[in-house]
């Protein structure tokens, strides 16, 4: 069974920074992309930013230039991605979560694993 399990949210104050990290464990063949998506209250679930295997990333227009995401596959820390988020600022705020597009075995269909998510807070 794929779990992924996010830490490195909490409070920080307008323009401080943060960095989530987020690791994927279990029976995972092979990983198409990992990426951060935020929900913040009353609105849906959107996109932050995303690095393919191929290490490809995308962003979304509000956190570019701020945010940077990067994928580890190191022998010790297999399928580990980070969020590193500076120049937070309040519109932020929302709950974070962890994301990854993958295959459990070479003739499995594509999944989509989710993390529990973690908040972040930018407030003075």
């Amino acid at each position: 069974q794929v779990q992924l399990v996010e830490s490195g949210g909490g409070l920080v104050q307008p323009g401080g920074s943060l960095e989530l990290s987020c690791a994927a464990s279990g029976s995972i063949f092979r990983v198409v992309a990992m990426g951060w998506y935020r929900q913040a209250p009353g609105k849906e679930r959107e996109l932050v930013a995303q690095v393919t295997a191929g290490h490809s990333t995308k962003y979304a227009e509000s956190v570019k230039d701020r945010f940077t995401i990067s994928r580890l596959n190191a022998i010790n820390a297999p399928n580990t991605v980070y969020l590193q988020m500076n120049s937070l600022r309040p519109e932020d705020t929302a709950v974070y979560y962890c994301n990854m597009l993958g295959y459990v075995a070479p003739t499995s269909a594509s999944d989509s694993w989710w993390g529990q998510g973690t908040q972040v807070t930018v407030s003075s």
